[in-house]
């Protein structure tokens, strides 16, 4: 990969990770409710699914699941429902305190690798970066040697900070009137989320 190459890919990687989505609502959520470093584990869970889908990619498997619509809307489906089921218990239970110990470990993990993984805009969008910016002339092990740290570095970088912009918010503590509106808004961009994902003809 040229260093021109690499450039661009770079900039696609960071709109791609760095706009707003339901990794980035739930590492708000999460650090809002535990601290960053109780957080952290959401963010391990998102790069396990980067690395993952890089490694599906690199073998060609997102592009059969993009080629395959009815696996796509399978997948569509499931996520939006999922989406919307974080979203509705989200805004219902507002009020209630949070407890740490249901939101800690393998909990919180699952939860953000369930989140990453189902949305199937995630194939759509590992399926364009490979397909766009690998060079098929080249053997792929050589390439992933440069895609794989930089992806993984902007992936940690982003969703990184939208932890610590949720801790942060949880430390201003402005009282359980706002924490409940808040929750109910983080639900309702799941929801929304959700409903987009579910209302999108074809494939993302």
């Amino acid at each position: 990969m040229s260093f021109e190459a690499w450039t661009i890919f770079a900039l696609f990687w960071l709109v791609f990770v760095t706009t707003p989505g339901p990794n980035a609502v739930n590492c708000i959520q999460s650090g809002m409710a535990l601290g960053f470093l109780r957080a952290l584990p959401a963010v391990a869970a998102i790069l396990c699914q980067a690395s993952l889908f890089l490694t599906l990619s690199a073998f060609g498997i997102t592009a059969l699941l993009a080629a395959s619509p009815a696996t796509f809307l399978v997948l569509k489906y499931a996520g939006a429902g999922f989406l919307v089921y974080l979203g509705l218990r989200a805004v219902l239970f507002a009020r209630r305190p949070i407890r740490a110990d249901k939101h800690r470990g393998h909990a919180l993990f699952l939860r953000a690798f369930l989140i990453a993984t189902i949305n199937p805009k995630s194939v759509a969008g590992y399926f364009a970066a490979f397909s766009q910016f690998v060079d098929l002339s080249t053997p792929i092990a050589t390439q992933m040697w440069v895609i794989v740290p930089t992806a993984l570095t902007l992936t940690t970088l982003s969703y990184c900070t939208y932890t610590a912009l949720g801790a942060g918010l949880g430390k201003l503590a402005l009282g359980v009137v706002f924490n409940a509106w808040f929750r109910r808004f983080m639900g309702l961009c799941f929801i929304a989320y959700g409903l987009a994902l579910g209302a999108t003809s074809g494939r993302a």
